[in-house]
């Protein structure tokens, strides 16, 4: 009865439309309700408890340093020197679009935040300069993928905080390959698509000074990532205490720049608090989903399903990497995270399935459904922005999200893609 109370009204307020992370809670409490033998407040236990977290502490940390490091105008720095290096390549705001968002990546860890940012900048140049404008918006949402991947993530937080086999560090490391992955597979689809379609750059090569000065203006920010990086592998920090550090590096730096008034800090703290808690209430109510699918020895009956179907871990991998794909088309890729890691990560360990890998396949797996229908949140963020119908805007992306899913048929077939660099640094089995 409990089982099926969970099933049945997460399904039914999922369809109605309610928000997910309520329709967590409700299904939730409404299971331990039904059982009769559980105190309804181990529902208020977990939902505190899935929050208390000295990890999960770098999940603020990391969002309002994005939004001080925006707030800065770097930004418009990274536009610059993505534009001096590569703007004079054939379909060369393309290739900006790619390379600006996999170095704010590094600033920001959220598709959300690089799709409204500097996806929506690219997206207004490009349909100035002639471009399809659904299929500038497409490469915008595409783009916006690659934050989640690169280093700092705060997926990637989140799925530490999940699974103790992995830790925020080795996770992070974990990004590096696959994320370049992703941004090298966009680019080249990016070049194919504008050949086809004849889409130029701009009309000479950047000079040797006009590169030094744009690189010397987005210095403050390509800094950032080797800060927490840095701090992190060199032991001077943890991954929170890394977060704590960016804002204070970003608060100094915006400070320095006469950039942040007090009208402007209120509002970048008020943005930051919104998202943040959001974020929260997600991680608070999927903690109540998670312990009641593990309550009822999900993952371990589904573990046994999958020793009766094969023994071959690649074989189990494309099946858990298929299940991820669906939940990521229904599901937002935080909630879907947070559920999936305790019910998939045991089955994945069991199989003999290296944690990290499988970490990195999830995620981007998850990441993936940011951009793919019908939830596809970055998707919205785009279309709004950009004014554009969606239908045409889910077309458009087509041909990049096949580039997507090739990376993520490398990782899955590859593991040295995941666990060569945390190897290297002592963060991998």
């Amino acid at each position: 009865m409990m089982g099926k109370t969970l099933v049945i009204l997460f399904v039914a307020t999922l369809v109605l439309g309610v928000p997910v992370a309520f329709t967590m809670g409700i299904a939730g409490l409404a299971a331990i309700l039904a059982d009769g033998t559980l105190n309804p407040l181990i529902a208020m236990q977990r939902m505190f408890g899935g929050i208390d977290s000295f990890p999960l502490m770098a999940v603020p940390f990391f969002v309002l340093a994005a939004e001080l490091m925006t707030a800065c105008g770097l930004t418009a720095a990274l536009l610059r020197f993505a534009d001096a290096l590569v703007g004079h390549l054939k379909g060369g705001l393309g290739h900006v679009n790619v390379l600006v968002s996999m170095l704010f990546a590094g600033i920001s860890g959220s598709a959300l935040a690089d799709a409204a940012g500097p996806g929506a900048i690219v997206l207004r140049m490009m349909r100035r300069a002639g471009y399809d404008e659904n299929y500038a918006g497409a490469l915008s949402a595409a783009t916006a993928t690659i934050g989640p991947i690169v280093p700092p993530s705060i997926l990637m937080v989140i799925y530490a905080i999940s699974d103790n086999r992995v830790t925020v560090a080795g996770l992070f490391l974990a990004g590096l390959v696959p994320g370049l992955l992703l941004g090298l597979a966009l680019a080249l689809t990016n070049h194919v698509v504008s050949v086809r379609n004849g889409y130029r750059g701009r009309e000479s090569r950047a000079a040797g000074p006009e590169i030094a000065a744009a690189f010397y203006g987005a210095l403050p920010a390509l800094l950032m990532p080797g800060i927490i990086l840095g701090g992190i592998l060199g032991g001077v920090f943890t991954a929170t205490e890394a977060g704590a550090v960016a804002v204070a590096y970003a608060l100094l730096l915006g400070l320095a720049r006469r950039a942040l008034g007090l009208s402007r800090l209120l509002a970048v703290f008020a943005r930051a608090a919104t998202i943040t808690s959001s974020v929260l209430l997600i991680v608070a109510m999927a903690s109540v989903f998670g312990w009641l699918l593990t309550y009822l020895r999900i993952p371990q009956e589904l573990a046994a399903w999958l020793a009766g179907l094969t023994d071959d871990r690649l074989t189990v991998l494309f099946l858990l990497a298929g299940f991820a794909l669906v939940c990521g088309l229904v599901i937002d890729t935080l909630p879907a995270l947070i559920i999936l890691t305790p019910v998939l990560g045991p089955i994945a360990h069991q199989f003999g399935i290296d944690p990290l890998h499988f970490a990195m396949m999830l995620v981007l797996n998850l990441t993936i459904g940011l951009v793919t229908p019908p939830v596809g949140p970055v998707l919205f963020v785009i279309a709004t922005v950009g004014r554009l119908r969606l239908e045409r805007l889910s077309r458009a992306i087509l041909p990049l999200l096949a580039a997507e899913l090739f990376v993520l048929l490398l990782i899955i077939l590859f593991p040295e893609l995941s666990t060569t660099v945390p190897r290297i640094f002592g963060y991998a089995n």
